[in-house]
């Protein structure tokens, strides 16, 4: 059962689609106790990091959350605005994020090698995965994603990237840590390859997440 956080932002319902046409059973989280039971986490965002935060902190969700990962075990994925969350703090906004993959979101503007490319980051992006990284099982090659973002998640360690992708300068298109998983692209956007992705996250198990 993948359990997809419900807090007001993301496209939860083209998720739960994706999902369904894959025989591979969904369900919504708006309680604690429906954090507390999950095997698999979705974490969706769309729109700005402060107001995604924000909604994820009064939802009455993000305790649960936080005591869920600090307990271990459970695979969780965030997508879009919900990888960046992940990190510790956003150039856009001034809210804290969840600190659950070290690092910061950073503006594609702070590289100063966009050479007049056009922000967001619109559309589909080849994505090279990092030998062995579980959520690209079977993409390893010829992987493409779509994108829409102008801020890109970058690792303290970089051997918290999960894939690289390519927009002025490399960035990291997918995050891991430990059995917390970031995809920066939108897999319920992206064709075959999305959902690929999605059902190699649906097959992790606790023990090898």
């Amino acid at each position: 059962m993948i359990t997809i956080v419900s807090y007001g932002v993301g496209n939860i319902g083209a998720l739960a689609t994706m999902y369904k046409r894959m025989s591979i059973p969904t369900r919504f989280a708006t309680t604690a106790a429906e954090i507390e039971d999950a095997t698999h986490v979705i974490l969706p965002g769309v729109g700005g990091f402060d107001d995604a935060m924000n909604r994820l902190n009064a939802s009455g969700l993000r305790e649960p959350l936080d005591a869920m990962v600090a307990r271990g075990g459970v695979p969780v994925l965030g997508i879009c605005v919900g990888m960046q969350m992940l990190g510790e703090s956003s150039d856009e906004g001034q809210c804290r994020g969840l600190g659950w993959v070290p690092g910061q979101v950073k503006h594609f503007d702070s590289t100063g090698k966009m050479a007049g490319l056009p922000l967001p980051h619109m559309g589909w992006n080849d994505v090279n995965p990092v030998a062995g990284a579980p959520l690209f099982k079977g993409l390893e090659t010829d992987a493409r994603f779509y994108f829409l973002h102008s801020y890109y998640f970058e690792c303290s360690d970089p051997a918290h990237i999960a894939a690289r992708a390519e927009y002025g300068s490399t960035f990291a298109a997918s995050v891991r840590n430990g059995c917390i998983y970031g995809m920066q692209g939108h897999p319920e956007k992206s064709h075959h390859w999305g959902a690929a992705m999605l059902k190699n996250f649906a097959e992790l198990e606790s023990s090898t997440c």
